[in-house]
């Protein structure tokens, strides 16, 4: 019994052993095929992370070569950009170049047809004093067979007659050639003169500087008089003016020969007049403050010159003296408007020829400096400007170009002579200059006078409002060579002695009549 117990207990355990072993498979194959499932499945997800990471990648990369195309393209489109703008530039430059050229050939086929005029001329020359030569031959010949003068005496005269056909022959060969070449100049100088005056519409200028102060009544002038005049000396010595109270009803007289210490004054005395309170304190106070605001306005109104002219900035102190120019006037015309005008036209006539047009604007504003400092510096006023600009690093042909507008140093380049035309242009031009009838009347005489000083000249008449000088020659006395010559050296007398706007045109007429009776 305890023996089949046993054998019992051994078949249960054996079975429990073959049971948990058959489990145990099925446990192992089961979890054989979980892990398997897992691997299969992690593989799976490892593969779709791995392809998504791969579209990342690749859509990041597409974007970045998006990106990077644009980028490209956006870079090819500047450098072709400025590829068209260096091709429009090198466009622009070759035309430049080939106006130059053209212009250089066409100066080059000028000189070569005046040099074969010359030559032409020359060998002209040549041959008539080949037979001047034969003829001075025929002639001694003659003189010695009928006059039988010895040779001496005939060279003598001999010498004398040739001079005089030498000199008449050169007297027409220069007047050819001066005529011929004055002809070229004055057409290419008139297109130049022409196109800038067409292209520069200036305002005619009629204004002037007045020191006249209206007042609000008569009792007025005896508040600005004060007790025993002590206003009005504390009002000439704070302004440095001349106060005139005279019998003129309801207005006061400043007189001062610096129109900017006039303007202090006039301005002055209208803000004390409205003001009412008039003592000395209250006087040199305004004084002080007009004076502030004057040397602000100066200043500003050269500056603004030359902004409207298009030029970098001068020095402050020559802003302050061009300024000055805004109240000094020349036969009424405002000189810092003439000097704004010239500076235009100078830049006109400059990009007419080719030149530095900011170099011709910048003489052309600066021509008349002189003026604002003329009564403190003696000398001419193109002297005396050039010197001040120099002073404040103004380049050498600037500072030439000033010194030499009216011709008072020698040119050293083209600036002076543009400055001299403009100068004249805007100063003849109508309605920007006057002056009085007397010194008009004077002019006019004393052109005719130096007309008729000359041997020879029968009438002269000053016409075109003193623009023409035509004389007239007796025939008896001159030919047409000796005309000629008269014409040049009254040109020379009239520029040594007169002093005259713009240019005068001389006329010498000489005419022969022949008159006859028939009976």
């Amino acid at each position: 019994m305890q023996t089949e117990s046993v054998v019992l207990a051994l078949g249960c355990v054996g079975a429990g052993f073959g049971v948990a072993f058959a489990f145990g498979r099925v446990r192992e194959r089961a979890l054989k095929a979980e892990l398997s499932a897992r691997e299969k499945d992690q593989e799976d997800r490892m593969r779709r992370e791995s392809e998504a990471v791969a579209l990342s990648f690749k859509v990041a990369a597409q974007d970045q070569l998006t990106r990077d195309r644009a980028e490209l393209d956006k870079t090819y489109a500047a450098q072709r950009q400025e590829l068209a703008l260096e091709e429009k530039r090198l466009r622009e430059r070759e035309s430049l170049v080939n106006r130059q050229i053209e212009r250089l050939a066409s100066q080059e086929t000028e000189v070569r047809q005046r040099a074969e005029e010359l030559e032409g001329a020359r060998g002209t020359l040549e041959k008539e004093r080949t037979e001047l030569r034969r003829m001075t031959m025929d002639i001694r010949a003659q003189l010695e067979r009928i006059g039988q003068l010895d040779s001496a005496s005939a060279r003598t005269a001999l010498l004398k007659e040739i001079e005089r056909e030498s000199a008449r022959d050169a007297a027409d060969l220069s007047r050819h050639i001066l005529e011929d070449s004055r002809q070229r100049a004055e057409a290419q100088a008139r297109k130049i003169l022409a196109t800038a005056v067409q292209r520069y519409a200036g305002s005619h200028t009629f204004e002037t500087t007045t020191a006249t102060v209206a007042l609000s009544g008569e009792e007025m002038k005896g508040r600005i008089i004060g007790r025993e005049g002590r206003n009005i000396r504390a009002f000439e010595a704070a302004t440095g003016v001349t106060v005139l109270v005279d019998d003129t009803p309801n207005a006061v007289v400043l007189s001062g020969f610096d129109p900017v210490r006039r303007e202090i004054a006039r301005q002055a005395m209208e803000r004390l007049i409205l003001d009412g309170r008039i003592h000395p304190t209250r006087i040199e106070e305004v004084v002080a403050a007009v004076t502030v605001e004057m040397d602000a306005f100066v200043e500003r109104a050269g500056e603004e010159a030359t902004s409207r002219v298009g030029i970098p900035p001068v020095h402050p102190d020559v802003a302050k003296m061009l300024g000055r120019l805004h109240f000094r006037h020349s036969y009424s015309q405002n000189v810092l408007q003439h000097s704004l005008e010239v500076a235009h036209l100078c830049g006109l006539m400059a990009a007419e020829l080719g030149e530095n047009i900011q170099a011709a604007k910048r003489a052309g504003l600066l021509h008349d400096i002189g003026k604002a400092m003329t009564h403190e510096i003696e000398g001419p006023h193109a002297i005396v400007g050039a010197d001040f600009i120099k002073r404040f690093g103004e380049p050498p042909d600037i500072v030439n170009g000033v010194a030499s507008h009216h011709e008072e140093v020698p040119h050293e380049n083209l600036l002076g002579i543009l400055v001299a035309a403009a100068d004249a242009i805007s100063a003849a031009r109508p309605g920007s200059r006057s002056e009085s009838m007397t010194t008009y009347l004077q002019r006019l005489e004393r052109l005719e006078q130096v007309a008729r000083e000359f041997a020879g000249v029968e009438k002269a008449f000053a016409v075109q409002a003193g623009r023409e000088l035509r004389v007239f020659v007796r025939p008896a006395e001159l030919d047409d060579s000796e005309a000629y010559q008269l014409a040049q050296k009254l040109a020379r007398k009239i520029e040594e002695e007169l002093v005259y706007p713009g240019q005068i045109r001389i006329t010498v007429i000489r005419e022969t009549r022949s008159v006859e009776y028939a009976k």
